[in-house]
């Protein structure tokens, strides 16, 4: 499945044609004044800074860190994601998955592309392709694997399937080794693909 591997830009490398047109395009509609340049710097920081990744890793922190609050997100997740300030359109009935030693959870949208915006913001590309879609729940392992995250045999692979009306959250295990680290540290080391369950968090 082409979509799944994640691929990195480096600086100096061509830009991908996509790229490309939808800067030309941006350019163009600024040009013609159908689009202001400060409104578009403005919502494309809301996603990058307010909503997205760094939303989700402040909470998946504050659950390795606070047991309280683990049980919290686990027992109500929706109430305690927005303990964080963390609430909206996409996100209203969230339900989190904790991973074990025994079980690792998985997160997809077969219908379309369901995804919980207030935590992860705009899903990527690969999440809402079909193959993704579809190959998730019938070789869940084996998409795994194309992630880079290759589990022992021993541990259930649970895929959950997002919907309109209930969005999930998977809280990864946190790392061996991490016990001196403070909140903001821990967050540094969940990725999106952590919280979606198609990686695990990094190493510190």
């Amino acid at each position: 499945m082409n979509e799944l591997p994640m691929s990195h830009h480096k600086h100096n490398d061509p830009l991908p044609e996509t790229v490309l047109r939808v800067k030309a395009l941006e350019s163009l509609l600024v040009e013609k004044g159908l689009v202001d340049p400060a409104a578009l710097d403005a919502l494309i920081d809301t996603y990058e800074t307010k909503v997205g990744p760094r939303n989700g890793a402040r909470v998946v922190a504050r659950a390795w860190a606070d047991p309280a609050y683990r049980e919290r997100l686990l027992s109500d997740a929706s109430a305690a994601i927005a303990e964080l300030g963390f609430s909206g359109r996409q996100g209203e009935d969230m339900v989190v998955l904790e991973n074990t030693p025994q079980v690792h959870n998985m997160v997809v949208c077969t219908l379309c592309s369901c995804y919980p915006w207030p935590v992860l913001g705009l899903p990527p590309v690969w999440y809402k392709s079909a193959p993704y879609r579809a190959r998730a729940v019938a070789e869940p392992r084996a998409v795994l694997e194309e992630f880079g995250c290759s589990l022992p045999e021993d541990v259930e692979v649970r895929v959950w399937d997002s919907t309109a009306e209930v969005r999930y959250l998977v809280l990864p295990m946190r790392p061996r080794g991490t016990d001196a680290l403070n909140q903001a540290q821990l967050a540094e080391l969940v990725t999106r693909d952590s919280m979606i369950g198609t990686a695990l968090p990094r190493s510190p």
